[in-house]
């Protein structure tokens, strides 16, 4: 898009110039409302004054009113402003009413005079950005920076747009300047807060949250990602304060009720958390952490085809979510389809690291579709609790187009990544870091590159190599996805101090990981630390319930090995429903039963384990 410049000397510009392009940095929501009052009874008084109906347009801006906005440009052209002036401004205001098209339109309809040409290409960007075409959003971006360079608030939207492509540490160096530029930009430190949480964890995020809403109580944003982030670290009163406080200023948010929602599920109130998602009236029906605990709280209050149909959704954007896959194929195992809930969880059997309650469900659907063989595999592995067999790589037939494609365009995430799997696939490991070396190195700013690296080195058995990689990408992103595999890769390269360090600062940084939870665990039992490990293996089973044996058995162990049979007995009791042919469980059990004087039950279940094990 280019937009035709047209010179002026018409007062006007002075006014707009000084009005600050983009309305500048966040002011307090109540000064702009006082603000707006003053102004419209200003235009009351004097209905042709120009310079205050676009003082109208940008306090609006800054609220959030597109309409009100839009009225007030439009005022002002009806007044005798010029319109080529004013047409960036009419653009802003349509694209925040979410009429991207009418906006495009309004900036190259006709010409915009040069003071007004940055605003005109920022507003291209958002609007290119909010429709995806990252391209085009840069282009305008490019153009935007080159005329407004210390615009505080125009570098919060480069960090936003950069953040979306994936260039994590490009967005903290833009939203850094923001904030060096006007360090009381509560957007760029709500921004920065966000960025702070994926990267050093949920804690560290907090400040950056407290100085954002210092710059400007009523953000909402800020007040709605802090309350998010205080219901992940469980403190759930701060949550509630928060969103109260939000839904003074944006009461009808749909993220108010979605988090509310989250806070009902958590309570186990399916049928409020129900409730509370409806009042969201679609408007987050595309976001994946909505589609997730919808398709939960379908399939615990028994709606299981709409479960289905939620996890369905979520699982076609990102077919590698497998709590949507477990959700999946406990709906349709509910609903009596046992051949789609297989089919729903085939993808998980096959790998080596399944996990038993989804070996038990492939176990019993395949029975009921009389594949007895294929049961029985599935529930021998679950009885052993052990990774089984490596499912190997399928080898596409296609391999040298895909290898062909991949060296025409190097540097093309969507050609390489196929390549790399072929690689790895034919036993081509050294191509297959090669490739990826490449893109990490095109890359530096992106976890997602340092990752295919490490996962490639891994795959290869450069453990150091894997072990530099994942490193590098945790230091753009501290989360699960990277943390756990850095502590893979430090276990298999013999640096079990630092697998475990790893693990526990994922632990401090993330309370809600339940992966951390569960790997901290496993380190407390190895260390006989019983009540840590009471404690992670606990928290474990409040979020996901007794469906993992391995929980059950090893909460039976630390409370065994503190003295409390009782308790002991119950849980491995639990485990042993689960899974009734898994022997180290029965020898387990039956210790715990002599131990109470049951002796005929335990040696009934040394005997049934003995005839597992012949």
């Amino acid at each position: 898009m280019t937009f035709r410049r047209v010179w002026t000397g018409a007062p006007l510009v002075a006014t707009l110039l000084l009005a600050a392009c983009g309305g500048g940095p966040d002011a307090p929501r109540k000064a702009d409302e006082q603000r707006r009052a003053a102004l419209q009874a200003a235009i009351a008084d004097n209905p042709g004054d120009i310079a205050r109906r676009v003082a109208l347009a940008r306090v609006a801006i800054r609220l959030g009113d597109g309409v009100g906005a839009e009225a007030a440009v439009k005022g002002a052209i009806g007044a005798g402003a010029n319109d080529a002036a004013l047409r960036p401004l009419l653009a802003r205001a349509y694209a925040m009413q979410g009429e991207d098209a009418r906006a495009l339109e309004a900036l190259e309809v006709g010409p915009v005079i040069p003071e007004m040409m940055g605003e005109a290409a920022w507003v291209a960007g958002d609007v290119h950005l909010a429709n995806g075409d990252l391209a085009a959003a840069r282009e305008a971006y490019d153009r935007a920076v080159h005329e407004l360079p210390r615009s505080s608030t125009l570098w919060v939207d480069v960090a936003r747009f950069r953040d979306a492509g994936a260039d994590t540490l490009g967005a903290r160096d833009a939203v850094d300047y923001a904030i060096e530029l006007d360090k009381t930009n509560s957007a760029a430190l709500a921004f920065k807060a966000n960025l702070v949480r994926g990267a050093e964890g949920l804690e560290a995020s907090l400040g950056w949250y407290a100085d954002a809403l210092a710059a400007d109580p009523d953000n909402a944003d800020a007040l709605i990602d802090q309350a998010a982030t205080l219901g992940d670290l469980g403190r759930y009163r701060d949550m509630l304060t928060a969103l109260r406080h939000a839904a003074t200023i944006v009461p009808r948010d749909p993220r108010l009720y979605y988090l509310q929602a989250v806070l009902a599920a958590r309570a186990g109130n399916f049928r409020l958390a129900r409730s509370l998602l409806q009042r969201t009236r679609g408007e987050l029906d595309a976001q994946p952490s909505f589609m997730l605990l919808s398709a939960v709280v379908e399939l615990e209050l028994g709606g299981e085809a709409v479960a289905a149909t939620w996890a369905d959704r979520l699982l076609a954007e990102q077919p590698h979510n497998f709590n949507a896959r477990r959700i999946l194929a406990a709906a349709e195992w509910a609903d009596g389809d046992a051949g789609a809930a297989r089919e729903a969880l085939l993808p998980l059997v096959r790998r080596p690291d399944a996990d038993s309650w989804s070996l038990i469900l492939a176990a019993r659907a395949a029975a009921e579709l009389g594949r007895s063989m294929e049961s029985a595999d599935y529930l021998g592995r679950a009885a052993a609790l052990s990774p089984g067999e490596a499912v190997p790589f399928a080898v596409d037939d296609d391999y040298g187009l895909i290898a062909m494609a991949a060296d025409a365009a190097p540097l093309d995430p969507a050609k390489v990544i196929p390549a790399i799997a072929a690689d790895l696939a034919s036993g081509n490991s050294a191509r297959a870091i090669g490739r990826a070396v490449r893109l990490r190195d095109a890359n530096r700013g992106v976890a997602d590159a340092h990752i295919l690296l490490g996962d490639a080195a891994l795959a290869g058995g450069r453990f150091g190599l894997a072990v530099e990689a994942y490193r590098a990408a945790r230091a753009i992103d501290a989360g699960e996805r990277t943390t756990l595999r850095l502590g893979n890769a430090l276990y298999r390269a013999g640096d079990a101090a630092g697998s475990g360090a790893a693990i526990l600062a994922l632990r401090d940084s993330q309370p809600s990981s339940i992966a951390a939870d569960r790997l901290a665990g496993h380190l407390a039992m190895d260390l006989e630390h019983w009540d840590q490990a009471i404690g992670h293996f606990g928290r474990v089973r409040r979020r996901i319930g007794d469906r993992d044996v391995v929980v059950l058995r090893e909460l039976a162990r630390a409370w065994a090995a503190k003295g409390d049979d009782a308790r002991a007995l119950l849980l491995i009791d639990r485990a042993y429903r689960l899974q009734p042919l898994n022997a180290g469980i029965m020898e387990f059990y039956a210790t715990l039963l002599d131990k109470r004087g049951r002796k005929q039950a335990a040696a009934d279940l040394r005997e049934k384990a003995a005839q597992i094990g012949r």
